[in-house]
């Protein structure tokens, strides 16, 4: 079935995903986020490599959840509205392959918790990012609370979710909550560039990788250690990588 509010692009080995609602800022409907898990478990099977997250029109990557539907539904309902959010957002951060988000506008709230769930995100200048739920009665509940304080430290995550405050790309960028600012006419084709760089080595040790930095974060530095060594070791059993390094022998007598 064709989704109706994601775009898919393909180009080569990299995978576009376009939200594109921006009439509502790219709010995070249920309808949106059962089209992402569709296709993301798509992707999973697939022979994509890089895939890139972004949105419609020049004002938001996404505005976040959908406020409407929210300010109409009791705690029930939140808590199931709550695990499709965190059901997206977990696909994308499990996902073996990179996931770049190119934030081209407002990323608030489950916009922002979108981003922190990629594995790089660049921005363009006018970009603005936050956590503003407090200010309208709740808390961060798409892992807000959770990814934001891994990434950019405990002291600024909560300076950020507790003030609501929104923050431009320069301050995102100090923070370490972005990686680069690119300007937005260039968002998409710099994204794409990158990810070809990512794309020129081993699929299989950069995914490796991933899992190991993402569990790295979870665990106690000896258990990290650990799972490096028997995933070291396991990357041997990859005819890629004998290959490569065959290559390299040979290249470099």
């Amino acid at each position: 079935m064709t989704p109706k509010y994601l775009q898919v692009e393909k180009d080569g080995e990299i995978v576009l995903i376009t939200i594109n609602r921006p009439e509502k800022l790219n709010a995070l409907n249920l309808e949106v986020m059962n089209e992402f898990i569709s296709i993301l478990d798509n992707l999973e099977k697939d022979s994509s490599k890089v895939i890139i997250i972004t949105g419609a029109g020049q004002k938001a990557f996404s505005a976040g959840a959908d406020i409407e539907y929210m300010s109409k539904i009791g705690s029930s309902e939140a808590e199931k509205y709550a695990l499709k959010g965190h059901e997206v957002l977990n696909k994308i951060e499990k996902l073996e392959k990179p996931v770049i988000a190119a934030i081209n506008g407002y990323a608030l709230g489950g916009g922002c918790e979108l981003g922190l769930a990629c594995d790089i995100r660049f921005a363009s200048p006018n970009a603005q990012l936050g956590q503003p739920e407090v200010t309208i009665g709740i808390c961060p509940g798409w892992g807000g609370t959770q990814r934001l304080l891994r990434i950019i430290g405990p002291a600024r995550a909560k300076d950020l979710i507790f003030t609501g405050r929104k923050i431009g790309a320069e301050e995102a960028l100090v923070m370490g909550l972005v990686n680069k600012i690119i300007p937005n006419e260039n968002l998409i084709s710099e994204s794409k560039a990158y990810a070809k760089n990512i794309i020129k080595n081993s699929s299989f040790a950069v995914g490796i990788s991933k899992m190991l930095v993402n569990k790295g974060m979870d665990a106690n530095l000896d258990t990290g250690l650990k799972l490096e060594i028997y995933s070291w070791s396991l990357c041997f059993s990859s005819k890629e990588r004998e290959e490569r390094m065959r290559a390299f022998v040979e290249k470099n007598n």
